[in-house]
């Protein structure tokens, strides 16, 4: 008389349960999916900023994704690995905008492969935004769908070569670069203003050699340049400098923020402690913000957040407030309705705050002059702030 009832409540909290369990997961993604690609390298020896970038985007999606959601839309992250090469961007790119549901893109680490890669996202009106590109073709081909949250390569030699005519004193310098387009823009840069300080340019040179830089270093050591500028990244100027110290070359070193990230000092030890690089990355300690932010990356990553990793952070948070904003019709978004949008978001983001102008650059970009502290990579944080300068863009070119 007891048992038949029971038997019959649990069965019939057996089928509300399984009704109710679809009815769950279709409020969160009842109106699609939306997605955020991210592209940077994350194998090879830039990995460790590419890295940095894909986990910055992922924290930001964590943080912000609310709003979508409960408007009935799921949020993903789709990380894509360019391995830094223009080629693999590329193709990445034609598998990204074969995917409609992901509405932006949040990279690159290069120029050189976001440049290319960016064309193929114009083709669909895809937004791209940039945490870390720095050469100013990324922004002066004035496309509607392309901004970045960091400053630019003409600004940022400019501020190195006054760094080193006005507080290093240096009257002659030996510049080496990487060839590739954002090692030798900024290269370039740096050496037309040093020049037109009246900095000495003994040597200007390109190259691809990775390991053995014995051919170029004796002719700098006969030279004796007062300073080394490079222009390139770090897992490519570490050994280079690394070398030139074994080879008692005495001058200063110098470059731009492809110095800036704790694999320096990993790869090239106390050669490069003491040296000088410009960076579009703050260190987080100098915005307020990012306290909780860096706390949280290390929480969840078990490390530091590697350069660029906020601004990666700041990107993916605009891409959302756009989204979030179009998304308001109830219909699923176009992407070049959230293209449009993104260019029109004010946001207080944990670098600053950041508005973008009618070419996609960052209205007032932060520059840094930093000094590397400590041979120990897990100190990388602990880096001398030498000098920080906000400045606007170049005007647009008519």
């Amino acid at each position: 008389m007891i048992r038949k009832p029971v038997r019959l409540t649990l069965a019939l909290l057996a089928v509300l349960a399984l009704v109710a369990l679809p009815a769950a997961t279709k409020a969160q993604g009842s109106k699609g999916t939306l997605k955020i690609a991210t592209q940077s390298p994350l194998s090879g020896g830039q990995a460790a900023l590419g890295e940095g970038i894909k986990l910055g985007a992922q924290l930001a999606i964590e943080k912000f994704k609310g709003g979508l959601e409960k408007a009935g839309f799921k949020v993903d992250l789709v990380p894509f690995d360019d391995q830094a090469k223009p080629d693999v961007g590329v193709a990445n790119a034609k598998n990204i905008i074969a995917d409609k549901n992901i509405l932006a893109v949040i990279g690159h680490l290069n120029s050189g492969v976001a440049i290319p890669s960016s064309e193929v996202y114009k083709e669909v009106n895809l937004a791209m935004i940039s945490p870390a590109n720095t050469n100013p073709t990324v922004t002066d081909r004035g496309y509607m769908n392309v901004n970045r949250v960091c400053g630019r390569d003409d600004v940022q030699g400019a501020v190195g070569s006054e760094f080193a005519h006005s507080t290093l004193k240096a009257k002659t310098a030996y510049i080496v670069h990487d060839k590739t387009t954002y090692g030798q823009g900024v290269a370039e840069f740096f050496k037309a203003d040093a020049e037109k300080k009246g900095i000495k340019i003994l040597g200007f040179e390109g190259t691809e050699e990775k390991s053995n830089f014995d051919p170029i270093l004796t002719p700098v050591k006969a030279k004796g340049p007062g300073l080394i500028y490079f222009g390139g990244i770090y897992d490519q100027a570490a050994p280079f400098f690394k070398q030139a110290s074994e080879k008692g070359i005495k001058a200063r070193f110098l470059g731009p923020d492809g110095m800036d990230s704790s694999d320096l000092v990993k790869i090239a030890g106390k050669a490069v402690v003491g040296m000088y690089y410009t960076t579009a990355a703050g260190p987080v300690t100098v915005f307020p913000k990012a306290k909780e932010f860096s706390e949280t990356f290390k929480k969840k990553f078990g490390k530091n957040p590697e350069p660029y990793a906020a601004e990666a952070y700041d990107a993916t948070a605009i891409a959302l407030k756009a989204i979030e904003a179009v998304a308001k019709s109830g219909k699923m978004p176009s992407r070049e309705d959230v293209a449009v949008a993104i260019r029109k978001v004010k946001h207080g983001g944990i670098t600053g705050e950041i508005e973008f102008d009618s070419k996609g650059d960052r209205k007032k970009a932060l520059y840094f002059v930093m000094q590397v502290a400590n041979a120990d990579p897990q100190k990388w944080g602990d880096n001398k702030l030498v000098k920080q300068l906000t400045i606007a863009p170049p005007a647009v070119k008519k």
